[in-house]
């Protein structure tokens, strides 16, 4: 009977065992990868959160009425001014340089990237020193024409839309010029050359055939252009140009109104959303494929003579405004005012700057790696999506991240306070909010999508079947990972630290607002100078930022010149070493 009992009481529940559907067992990798997917869009949700429990009453109404159609009018101007421009320049001195050979054009295939070095604010900086009332190219007409006052003549106010859209404009095409001239480099030269024979020119093989193939890659590269321009918020605040950034910096800092800031906030957002799906709209069924892996080198067309200097001055053009006037008018400060340039303060404000960049760096790396090889170990949808999200930090702009990263930091702040006045009857204060950690933590998640570009292309060179045999031989997944990848992966994982540690260096709005009292980065010292108009003083922390940021700009240019379809090709491709080509989950 007993049996029959047991026998009869399972029978029934296994239909109810049946109903019941256990969740799979998660690798811990994909718990660490679903933690961290977590951890970087809690600040997006925290911002939609402040958003829409303005705990200071509704703003809406006084934003629509006063402040927002100014600042979205100036952003949209200034956005379309710099997109146009930038299109222009990186998509002609690409096409340039990849198809014609002129004087100079070995050295110009290097330095049109260059500008990449000099952040906008810096280039914002000594534009207006060049360009004002009281700048070299004013003073020096005035004692050339004896004009007496700014009454006596007209002359283009650097501080205007205008002024703006000329400064970030050459300040960002190398975006488009890196995409762009990946795109050309990689076409088929049997395409091109069928175009000829169909009797095409070689504007119109430019125009129906390369310029559409390149679509993608040049609205992958305006897209990023025009993100970076949106995160502007020195050039700009400078300049007198009122975007929904310095809106936004303005009402928290300035106003006291956190809610409206997160506000205005969401309508940034709106626009990085927009961006995202132009881009994406702009590759729509657009696949292009090689049908051949015999490839022949690309023979230049030879320009000679006047056609030549005019393609040499086409290319040169564009590094002097956005590279070589900045860096004058930067040496020549730094010149005169050395001696209040080599301060305590000074080495103060590289230390900062140099251990905030370099945590950042390194836990970057290592949540791209946790990232990367949790979607190689797991392909399940759930973790694609995830740690896809996890990159979206990158298309949020500083000052927007900011705001949201203060509430999930602010909460754990609180809870570790309660705990320690629970246990240990003493108050901790708040240890992460207005701390060095708040900003770390802002530049991981901000710039954990060039981590996760840099490591993933890293990934893919590694074969398969070395998995397969460290498996055989007993070794885990984790200790594949040690004994196998990471040692492959030394030069993608080196990439990918330089280029988070330039770009945290480089980041000046998010710095900016979560910064601590009297704690100054090289970013943030330039910044205060530059308010109290004394940007000479700032020379020579410009003059570093700039000189370290060449470092990854040249070794993204020598992997993008040796990836030509059909040479051996270098540990990583340019496109993908950027991690900027597709930030979009």
């Amino acid at each position: 009977m007993a049996a029959g009992t047991t026998l009869r009481g399972t029978g029934s529940a296994r239909p109810a065992m049946a109903r019941r559907r256990p969740w799979p067992a998660l690798p811990g990798w994909t718990l660490v990868a679903l933690l961290v997917s977590a951890i970087a869009l809690a600040p997006i949700i925290a911002l939609l959160l402040i958003a829409v429990t303005n705990a200071e009453g509704n703003a809406w109404p006084h934003l629509l009425s006063t402040v927002l159609p100014a600042a979205v009018m100036t952003t949209v101007w200034l956005m379309l001014g710099v997109g146009a421009v930038v299109l222009f320049v990186g998509t002609s001195s690409a096409w340039l340089v990849t198809m014609y050979d002129f004087p100079g054009r070995r050295v110009f295939e290097w330095l049109l990237v260059v500008p990449l070095a000099v952040p906008t604010y810096l280039s914002a900086f000594t534009y207006m020193e060049l360009w004002d009332y009281s700048g070299w190219v004013q003073t020096a007409l005035r004692a050339l024409f004896g004009w007496q006052s700014a009454a006596d003549y007209w002359f283009p106010q650097i501080r205007s839309l205008g002024g703006a859209i000329f400064v970030m404009a050459f300040a960002l095409y190398p975006y488009v010029y890196l995409t762009a001239r990946a795109s050309f480099v990689q076409q088929s030269v049997c395409v091109l050359e069928a175009s000829r024979m169909l009797g095409h020119s070689r504007g119109e093989t430019f125009r129906r055939i390369a310029l559409p193939l390149a679509r993608p890659a040049l609205a992958a590269g305006a897209t990023l252009a025009l993100m970076e321009c949106l995160n502007d918020i020195g050039a700009v605040q400078f300049f007198g140009v009122n975007t929904l950034t310095v809106s936004v910096y303005a009402t928290w800092l300035q106003r006291s109104n956190l809610g409206g800031a997160a506000q205005i906030a969401c309508v940034m957002l709106v626009f990085v959303l927009f961006l995202l799906w132009l881009e994406r709209w702009s590759r729509r069924q657009q696949r292009f494929h090689h049908t051949t892996k015999r490839y022949r080198n690309l023979q230049r067309t030879p320009l000679s003579g006047l056609a030549g200097l005019l393609a040499a001055a086409s290319c040169a053009l564009p590094i002097l405004i956005g590279f070589g006037i900045p860096c004058i008018v930067l040496i020549d400060a730094a010149l005169t005012h050395w001696e209040v340039g080599f301060t305590s303060e000074f080495w103060g404000y590289v230390f900062n700057t140099l251990t905030l960049s370099s945590a950042a760096a390194a836990i970057a790396v290592v949540v791209g790696i946790a990232l990367t090889y949790a979607r190689k170990m797991d392909e399940r949808p759930l973790v694609h999506m995830a740690t896809r999200l996890a990159s979206v930090g990158y298309a949020v702009p500083g000052t927007v991240l900011a705001i949201g990263i203060l509430v999930p930091l602010s909460a754990l702040d609180n809870l570790v306070d309660g705990w320690a006045r629970t246990l240990l009857g003493v108050s901790t204060g708040l240890i992460l909010t207005g701390s060095a950690a708040a900003i770390i933590a802002a530049y991981v998640i901000r710039f954990l999508a060039v981590s996760q570009g840099a490591i993933e292309s890293g990934f893919s060179k590694v074969s398969p079947n070395l998995d397969a045999a460290a498996r055989t031989l007993g070794r885990t997944t984790t200790g594949t990972l040690r004994e196998v990848h990471l040692p492959l992966l030394k030069p993608a994982l080196g990439a990918a630290a330089v280029l988070v540690f330039v770009d945290s260096m480089k980041e000046l709005p998010a710095t900016l607002l979560l910064r601590p009292f009297n704690f100054d980065t090289l970013a943030t010292h330039i910044y205060t100078l530059a308010s109290f108009d004394l940007f000479e003083q700032g020379a020579l922390p410009a003059l570093t930022i700039v000189a370290v940021g060449c470092v990854p700009i040249f070794y993204l240019q020598r992997l993008l010149i040796a990836n030509r379809t059909g040479e051996p090709e270098r540990t990583v491709s340019a496109s993908a070493l950027s991690g900027r080509k597709a930030t979009a989950p």
